[in-house]
């Protein structure tokens, strides 16, 4: 392994992956933590996307047409073919002029206030970014900023009392009616009048209903905004503690750039879990172990412990080193994308995104104040909050 520009260690303390890569709980569930392991899981044809709250939206009456996120088999290759082209590199790269357009006009506002709260700031230009691929450009887009960051700040856990949970559930419909009113309906209309060239057009094409349509916003929204925004901060996190991997960072090629950033990820995925159920029998091969997985068992893939497989990146796997020599196959994030069916589509979109906000941050002489670290259960993820900026 060739590790150079060794650099801080994660930011998002996690708990030590356990030893054993393939385990099961008391209730029966599977966790895994091999990077092989879950990869077996996310190419297999016998899994169901179980995360996300999808096994409770596929009960929502309505919904022909299931989310993106949510399908599986030759409806979700179907789709994922139709919608590939939205995210492709060369259309990504159209919006280059658009992304660096938004990251100016932020910067120049913060040069003159001396001050930037990152974390706000990255979602403003994740939904502004998100908001021209998916079609929610009829609103105002830090009215929707907020629209989503408050639907978001759900907890789904089922532990809480049925008061509670009935709360909660009325809560976030209101949040979601909300969204719709304000943001995807204006959208849906404009569409109808004169589609363009964007996700909805497309499903609206395809005879989508308004409810249809406003549950694949919510996706993109938690796939394409609230993601992007976070990996946003911890890039720039991670920069600013190492002076030597910022110094490189501001002089490399765009190749070496996105690798920096890829490294990045993989020290700090953004979503640190994935789920699956079993739709038939599948054997997982471990260390030369075979583990039976049954239809019906839920499976957790652990995309921590993926990443820091040290089978797979080496040595010191917490720490960012970005010209680690990895497989054949395996790309400078490991899963952080995810893998397999679900890979996230979006991946040269948050890249680019992430790439032009840094190289014009970077330069400014600033002042750190670390951001309050929590974390989302829906997503499985850290947030960053309060990340505030002096400027110098």
């Amino acid at each position: 392994m060739t590790l150079t520009l060794k650099g801080s260690l994660q930011k998002t303390n996690r708990e030590p992956v356990p030893t054993q890569r393939v385990s099961r709980d008391e209730k029966g569930n599977w966790h895994i933590y091999g990077f092989d392991e879950v990869r077996q899981v996310l190419r297999s044809d016998v899994t169901r996307q179980a995360g996300f709250l999808a096994e409770s939206v596929r009960n929502v009456k309505g919904l022909g047409n299931q989310p993106i996120l949510f399908t599986d088999g030759p409806e979700h290759h179907a789709y994922r073919t139709e919608v590939a082209r939205f995210f492709s590199p060369t259309t990504v790269e159209k919006y280059r002029e658009m992304m660096e357009r938004f990251v100016d006009a932020f910067l120049q506002d913060a040069v003159q206030k001396k001050r930037i709260n990152l974390s706000e700031i990255s979602m403003r230009i994740a939904v502004r970014v998100a908001g021209q691929v998916v079609g929610l450009t009829e609103s105002d887009p830090d009215q929707m900023s907020r629209r989503l960051e408050a639907f978001f700040q759900q907890n789904p856990s089922m532990d809480a009392p049925k008061w509670v949970q009935i709360s909660r559930f009325v809560g976030n419909q209101l949040k979601l009616l909300n969204f719709y009113q304000r943001d995807v309906r204006p959208a849906i209309d404009a569409r109808k009048k004169a589609p363009r060239e964007d996700v909805i057009s497309h499903v609206l094409s395809k005879g989508y209903s308004n409810m249809e349509v406003l549950t694949e916003c919510i996706t993109y929204g938690a796939a394409g905004m609230v993601t992007t925004r976070e990996f946003i901060q911890v890039a720039a996190w991670h920069m600013l503690e190492n002076p030597p991997l910022k110094a490189r960072y501001l002089v490399a090629s765009e190749k070496e750039r996105m690798a920096i950033l890829g490294e990045i990820l993989r020290v700090e995925p953004v979503v640190g879990q994935l789920f699956r159920r079993m739709q038939g029998d599948l054997m997982v091969q471990s260390e030369g172990t075979e583990h039976h997985l049954r239809t019906g068992d839920l499976v957790v893939l652990h995309i921590y412990g993926a990443n820091e497989d040290q089978s797979v990146v080496g040595e010191d796997p917490r720490q960012v080193c970005p010209h680690r020599e990895l497989p054949r196959g395996v790309q400078a994030p490991v899963m952080g994308f995810g893998d397999g069916h679900h890979r996230c589509p979006g991946a040269f979109l948050a890249l680019q995104e992430t790439d032009i906000f840094l190289s014009r941050f970077l330069k400014l002489q600033v002042k750190m104040q670390p951001p309050k670290l929590s974390w989302n259960e829906l997503v499985k993820g850290y947030e960053l909050r309060n990340f505030v900026i002096e400027l110098e």
